[in-house]
């Protein structure tokens, strides 16, 4: 079974919701306490053992580059002024692990995936999207990397919604389950609450097998006029195996108000230096 070294990241969105702070900002780069989205997800990738990281952007997005980069003002100032540079050390990229692609349209998550195919090529590949913050040890990716030593094929991460919510997410025909592991039977893209197969959605982690590509070349719009990747990822079940992953954690809808804002209290929380202080707010709000 080859080892999954890449991984797909869709940051192309307009991230509307957040407007005005995403008209000059792009959302990925909204920060929960002292970093942004995009780094949350990229360090979990990295503990997952991800090598090559893909970016599917589009314009306006520079800054997500330069966050990877190096800072060499910022780090020389630091440098000359005794300060430690540790703290910058998860935001630097060695040569050739980013690739950038552009996704010229924004035809949907589907279209992300698809830009990014003379990258990923034949190998399977994981897909994160940063707006699902997934806090857990060990991190969501990994918990599926493992699970896919074992099963093989395609995963997905699932989670139970409210069954009000249902259209909103992808949602999964179950068959049997097993702990965490749930066996995929269908998928159907954000379908009314009367006519759900059941409320267990599809969250912002995947792994894929490389001919879900072929599919998505050809792939009709679908919900809200786009291409939707669950709509592909249907197509493969029953030709390749299929499974859904229970994440062990806590997951953040960060592209929701009130779920960043959620997010930024719990994490803040978790920091010694910072708890009291929040507590203390919170216990007189």
């Amino acid at each position: 079974m080859r080892k999954i070294r890449k991984a797909v990241f869709p940051i192309g969105g307009l991230g509307t919701r957040f407007l005005p702070a995403t008209k000059s900002m792009p959302k990925e780069m909204l920060t929960v306490v002292d970093r942004p989205l995009i780094q949350y997800a990229v360090d979990e990738a990295r503990e997952a053992g991800i090598e090559q990281f893909i970016f599917v952007t589009s314009r306006g997005k520079g800054l997500i580059d330069d966050h990877f980069d190096h800072a060499f003002e910022l780090e020389e100032t630091m440098a000359r002024r005794g300060k430690s540079l540790a703290i910058l050390d998860s935001t630097r990229s060695s040569p050739g692990d980013i690739t950038i692609v552009r996704q010229q349209e924004p035809l949907g998550l589907g279209h992300a995936v698809w830009c990014a195919r003379r990258i990923v090529g034949d190998e399977p590949f994981a897909v994160l999207l940063p707006d699902d913050l997934m806090v857990g040890r060990p991190g969501c990716l990994k918990q599926m990397v493992d699970a896919y030593a074992e099963l093989g094929g395609n995963l997905i991460c699932a989670e139970e919604v409210a069954p009000e919510d249902t259209s909103k997410y992808g949602i999964i025909t179950p068959g049997g389950s097993m702990g965490q592991v749930t066996e995929v039977l269908g998928l159907v893209e954000k379908p009314a609450p009367d006519v759900a197969p059941s409320n267990l959605g599809v969250i912002g982690r995947y792994i894929l097998q490389p001919e879900v590509m072929g599919i998505l070349a050809s792939q009709e719009e679908g919900a809200g006029g786009e291409i939707q990747l669950t709509d592909a990822l249907a197509q493969l079940i029953g030709q390749q195996r299929f499974h859904g992953i229970t994440f062990a954690g806590k997951r953040y809808d960060c592209g929701d108000k009130s779920g960043f804002v959620t997010a930024t209290l719990a994490l803040a929380l978790e920091r010694p230096e910072l708890a009291p202080a929040v507590r203390a707010f919170m216990a007189t709000a």
